[in-house]
């Protein structure tokens, strides 16, 4: 029998064995007590309260090197924008109509751009930031899910440098089950045509294992819960 024989009988052999589905297998809580797995079996726990929610989805936010703030108002919200505008030197925003962006994003001090009625793309790729609303925040993995439905869009959240997320306390939610979960409720049937999990700025790693932010889209991402 020739090698090459030998590695196909091998697959074969290995083919007659059905593969065990993710998510479905044995895990054995105690050697007594074994039972199907589920989602909570493998995914970080969450704990019930919004603080205890708003702490993991900061300690999740540091490790991603994305930016976190909690303010009690809308006006905090757009006081803070405006330091960073002066800090980061913007000159142009673009941004939806949205409940938060219409009155947050009203006196910025910068020209902004509204994408609701069509843009010129090169007009976007001017712009120093793109501020968004989201359809949640998840605090199991310091994910922003976002649509273009919730984020005016498909571009506001990816052309600009500098990608800025409004949200408010109760769109802070546990984890993904209830992520999917949220989606399925909200939108039913008539899915979004994007639906993005933000999971820090964009990135990218070399050979060398060194971390380049904004190799494929924004290099700088905040995120502010509002009220």
């Amino acid at each position: 029998m020739t090698e090459r024989e030998n590695i196909l009988g091998r697959i074969r052999e290995a083919l007659r064995v059905p593969a065990e589905r993710h998510g479905h297998g044995v895990v054995q809580n105690s050697p007594s007590a074994p039972h199907e797995s589920h989602a909570s079996d493998w995914l970080p726990v969450v704990g019930e309260s919004f603080e205890q929610r708003v702490e993991l989805f900061r300690a999740n936010a540091a490790e991603l090197k994305a930016d976190f703030h909690l303010v009690d108002s809308r006006e905090a919200a757009a006081a803070h924008l405006r330091e960073l505008a002066t800090a980061k030197g913007w000159k142009k925003v673009a941004t939806h109509t949205g409940e938060l962006t219409r009155s947050i994003c009203a006196d910025l001090g910068v020209d902004i751009l509204i994408t609701d009625d069509g843009y010129d793309v090169n007009e976007m790729e001017t712009c120093d930031a793109g501020i968004t609303e989201c359809d949640a925040l998840v605090a199991q993995t310091g994910s922003v899910l976002v649509t273009s439905r919730s984020a005016g869009g498909r571009a506001l959240s990816v052309l600009p440098p500098h990608h800025i997320v409004l949200a408010r306390r109760d769109q802070l939610i546990a984890d993904l089950p209830a992520a999917f979960a949220l989606l399925k409720q909200t939108y039913g049937a008539g899915m979004p045509s994007m639906i993005s999990f933000i999971t820090g700025p964009s990135r990218t790693g070399d050979i060398e294992r060194i971390l380049v932010l904004g190799a494929h889209g924004p290099k700088h991402l905040a995120v502010l819960i509002v009220g």
